[in-house]
């Protein structure tokens, strides 16, 4: 755990409130302004486009690069990638002077927390990122879990991110559940939505199985939208998300797999690890997040078992301890990328990778190798792996659903680029993201949103985060 500032005293503090918020029922928590009542979001058409002329990174390694290249899409599909493509009647994006590649896959994002950005003081320790989130977690209502989420899909979405890891551990009803999805639908975006505890649960209790299976039937019908599930930790760190023992995580986990569905966990160090290893809990449908003070023996045992790891760059660096996302690459673990939350940070893949680089060159001084190339793999089709959906995004290929983004190139700060992959790592920022696709819909184009009205989603969460403020009495 970041050393923050929330300690043992921040909890009991905070756990005042949670005194209160446990006395009322949980059905009425979820009947303040239900977000299910909202007509569905209009989105773009699916229609038939191409884009020309631009400089194609597939990562398709059958596919290739294209320094001058076409890509055709048409009802949501990639049609064809190659130098030229023929398509009359098809809709022409110019695409000179752009980096035409897949949208990035983010693998674990905490995005309820999203509106507490005016909470937030960095250099206040009762109120960073785990005593405000805590404390203010406890008094959410299904609309505020709506418009926290839809907020930071709107920046997912305009820094060039396709698919996201919706990782949703303070679902305090299913009306919370249901309000988060619905957040993903009308945003438009890929991605799964990690069903979690309720914030402040008690840790002797299970979570919701019943309504996993309900929503999964939901979801079930959903193109865009899959299900999993996050666990508490169960090495006994982090407490105020829960810290269960091995017995809870073999119901949990074992409802979860009768489900079929993936279970993605917070760790911190080698005991969760050890302790999930010894229980027989690991397996290829795992994801672990913050590979942080771990060891050869654990490398080798998530190998083994074909464990995922999610690697947070910009929190992670500011931690204690070594981030050896290097260490498991080399030892054949699959490594993907994420943002974890935008309240302290912001949502920034490029900078992201760059961390990345920077990290592996200080703590290895390039003694294990990852190239430009490689860190783009890793925020693109390797997120699509780590969450199950790389027959689907993660890369420029034919017959997969067209997740794609168009990178300018004009900007003083990447002109007269060399290597496209270095100037995306070393150069790049978000507002270079001038086109968005998700599933053939053209989300946003020149820089702009082509329908979400982005002035209410802000405006909404703006009334949001105040009414929550005045409920939880916070500060206190």
């Amino acid at each position: 755990m970041r050393k923050d500032g929330f300690n043992r005293r921040t909890i009991l503090t905070a756990t005042t409130a949670l005194g209160a918020a446990g006395l009322v029922p949980r059905g009425a928590l979820a009947q303040a302004a239900a977000p299910a009542s909202r007509p569905a979001a209009s989105l773009p058409a699916r229609g038939e486009f191409v884009v020309r002329g631009a400089h194609v990174l597939s990562m398709d390694d059958k596919v290739g690069d294209l320094p001058s290249g076409d890509v055709h899409v048409r009802d949501g599909a990639i049609v064809a990638v190659a130098a030229s493509v023929s398509a009359p009647g098809a809709q022409v994006i110019a695409g000179k002077g752009m980096i035409c590649m897949p949208g990035f896959v983010d693998t674990h994002w905490h995005l309820w927390t999203s509106f507490l950005r005016p909470v937030m003081r960095a250099d206040d320790p009762k109120r960073t990122y785990f005593p405000v989130s805590f404390a203010l977690g406890l008094h959410y209502t299904p609309e505020d879990s709506y418009s926290a989420v839809r907020l930071g899909l709107a920046e997912a979405l305009s820094a060039g991110v396709t698919t996201t890891h919706n990782w949703a551990h303070n679902v305090r009803s299913p009306a919370h559940a249901d309000a988060e999805v619905k957040a993903m639908r009308d945003t438009g975006i890929r991605g799964r939505f990690a069903y979690g505890p309720a914030l402040g649960m008690p840790n002797d209790k299970p979570m919701d199985i019943a309504d996993w299976a309900r929503l999964k039937r939901d979801v079930g019908k959903d193109p865009l939208i899959s299900l999993g599930i996050c666990s508490r930790n169960i090495d006994g760190n982090n407490t105020s998300r829960g810290a269960i023992n091995a017995d809870m995580a073999k119901k949990e986990w074992g409802a979860a797999r009768e489900l079929g569905l993936p279970i993605t966990l917070h760790t911190n160090g080698s005991a969760s690890i050890q302790l999930l290893n010894e229980a027989n809990l690991l397996g290829p449908d795992v994801q672990l997040v913050h590979p942080l003070n771990t060891d050869a023996k654990d490398w080798e045992a998530l190998a083994k078992h074909g464990v995922h790891y999610s690697t947070s760059p910009l929190g992670e660096a500011g931690r204690s301890g070594e981030m050896q996302f290097p260490e498991l690459l080399q030892s054949g673990v699959l490594v993907s990328m994420s943002i974890d939350n935008v309240t302290a940070e912001r949502c920034d893949c490029f900078a992201c990778m760059r961390m990345m680089q920077t990290i592996n060159r200080h703590r290895t001084g390039g003694k294990i190798k990852i190239t430009t190339k490689r860190l783009v793999e890793i925020a693109t089709i390797d997120g699509a792996k780590d969450l199950g959906l790389a027959d689907k995004t993660g890369s420029l290929t034919p017959g997969k659903r067209a997740d794609l983004i168009l990178v300018r190139t004009a900007a003083p700060n990447m002109s007269m680029i060399g290597d496209p992959y270095d100037a995306l790592v070393q150069l790049a920022q978000p507002s270079d993201v001038d086109t968005v696709v998700v599933d053939g819909r053209i989300l946003r184009s020149k820089g702009q949103f082509t329908a979400l009205d982005y002035e209410n989603v802000v405006h909404e969460a703006g009334e949001a985060v105040a009414g929550l403020q005045t409920r939880a009495k916070w500060p206190v």
